[in-house]
């Protein structure tokens, strides 16, 4: 009797020493399919969102880990036979002057016509109240554009985005301007990164299912540390193993729209680990975790040799860490199924 009391405890601690783990931690991916994942964290909860295609969906939920079984609000469907019918791409979820914002980029079916648009939402939870479609974001040039994104350096607000400068598909270019408001450009776009290294220009010209281009910039991303300012990017084809993400070091004190003071890494920051199962990482954002003292990066990638810039695309997560001279390192993607940490506070006690 005692002897089966003993076993009996074993098995006991044994499973509850499991399920504790189990919900401390997680594994990649965090969705089954998922392209170009943003979160923002607000009054407690992380706001999600990625590309679907035909309309715009948010996820609310206290750990971003466990987007599986978060609460989930489609916000927007586009009316048909419009310029933002189409290939909806890359939304982005910002709450700024306590208004919610999602900007996205869409066209009519016709890639040539990709455009940038916003919506707008005065409810304190974006997944109530009503999003009204506040227009087109653009500036004076209304070139092609895509994977727009907003921040606020000094009390002012930029837009960053990837663009072509003339009216034809050559290449894709990160552009920044400054804004008026949450919806509308003031100055002039200023073109600061373009495919020059040969791990930025990965792609297949022969290939008539895909833009003909190698010289890809896009995605960007601002990330601060302290005084410091980084815009991570997307390079090469999406539909190539090469995918990775670069980095631009802000070098000036003042001027975001002067393009001599970004600087870019010679070498990609973070990129495809075959070991690890895990090809074209890329079109990244970043989030801390709720307690606010730890950083992670949130990305898409393959789990297969081949898979493109399709559907099997999925969202991940990871945690990074900053070097000594304030840089951002984000080592390796973890293998797909390997068990990480959940973000702090998150943790069951």
């Amino acid at each position: 009797m005692q002897k089966r009391l003993i076993y009996f405890f074993c098995f006991l601690l044994v499973n509850i020493t499991g399920w504790a783990q189990s919900n401390n931690t997680f594994t990649n991916p965090l969705l089954i399919s998922g392209a170009d994942p943003w979160s923002i964290y607000k009054d407690g909860f992380y706001y999600y969102t990625q590309t679907m295609g035909d309309s715009i969906v948010i996820w609310k939920t206290k750990d971003l880990s466990d987007l599986k079984t978060a609460e989930r609000k489609t916000i927007f469907i586009p009316p048909p036979n419009t310029y933002y019918s189409k290939q909806l791409w890359a939304p982005e979820i910002h709450f700024i002057t306590n208004k919610w914002y999602v900007y996205f980029a869409a066209d009519n079916g016709k890639n040539e016509n990709h455009r940038l648009y916003v919506l707008e939402n005065t409810s304190p939870d974006p997944l109530n109240g009503a999003w009204i479609f506040k227009g087109k974001i653009s500036d004076r040039s209304d070139k092609w554009a895509i994977d727009g994104s907003v921040f606020e350096y000094r009390r002012k607000l930029y837009m960053i985005w990837s663009g072509w400068y003339g009216d034809h598909n050559g290449s894709q270019d990160i552009y920044i301007a400054k804004m008026k408001n949450p919806y509308t450009i003031k100055s002039r776009r200023v073109r600061i990164s373009s495919a020059i290294y040969d791990w930025e220009k990965h792609g297949d010209l022969n290939d008539p299912n895909n833009p003909p281009h190698v010289d890809v910039n896009e995605g960007p991303q601002i990330l601060m540390n302290k005084k410091k300012i980084f815009l991570i990017y997307s390079a090469s084809g999406c539909w190539t193993e090469q995918y990775s993400l670069g980095m631009l070091t802000f070098t000036g004190k003042r001027n975001l729209l002067d393009s001599t003071y970004w600087k870019k890494n010679i070498e990609p920051v973070f990129k495809n680990a075959p070991e690890n199962t895990v090809y074209a990482p890329g079109h990244n954002s970043f989030f801390k975790s709720p307690d606010g003292k730890e950083d992670w990066i949130l990305y898409h990638a393959n789990s297969a040799q081949g898979q493109g810039c399709g559907r099997n695309r999925s969202p991940r997560a990871q945690r990074f860490i900053w070097n000594k001279d304030e840089t951002p390192f984000f080592g390796e993607p973890v293998k797909t199924g390997t068990p990480i940490e959940v973000p702090s506070n998150n943790k069951q006690n």
